[in-house]
């Protein structure tokens, strides 16, 4: 997978927006990270420049297991770890597998919004 086939099915999701909010942070790694968002909330970010890995949300019980199955799947660095993991590009987790697990942060992240603003995405 590269950069731009995993940004278009980022975007193919419905209502995915996408911004680059740390663009005037000291840190080159975080300028260059892409942030895909379903209403308020992001569910997934990648580094477009790097590209070595995404950051992406699981229920708890699914992030500890898929950390066991793959190695290339780990806690995610500065965010919650029981929640979001990191899962590496060109190591053991298979293409599908990242689609899958994109659409799952997705899911969980669109349903965690509050109320109206998930209402408002489906009118």
């Amino acid at each position: 997978m590269d950069v731009e086939n995993f940004r278009n099915y980022c975007l193919s999701l419905p209502h995915v927006t996408e911004k680059m909010p740390f663009t005037t942070l000291k840190d080159p790694y975080s300028r260059d990270v892409l942030c895909f968002y379903v209403g308020s909330k992001w569910f997934c970010y990648v580094n477009i420049e790097v590209f070595d890995r995404c950051c992406l949300k699981s229920e708890p019980d699914t992030a500890e297991e898929l950390r066991t199955r793959y190695n290339g799947i780990r806690p995610a660095w500065h965010m919650n770890k029981r929640h979001w993991n990191d899962v590496y590009f060109d190591q053991d987790v298979p293409d599908t597998k990242i689609r899958e697990l994109v659409r799952q942060s997705y899911d969980l992240v669109r349903t965690s919004l509050p109320k109206k603003e998930r209402e408002a995405l489906d009118t």
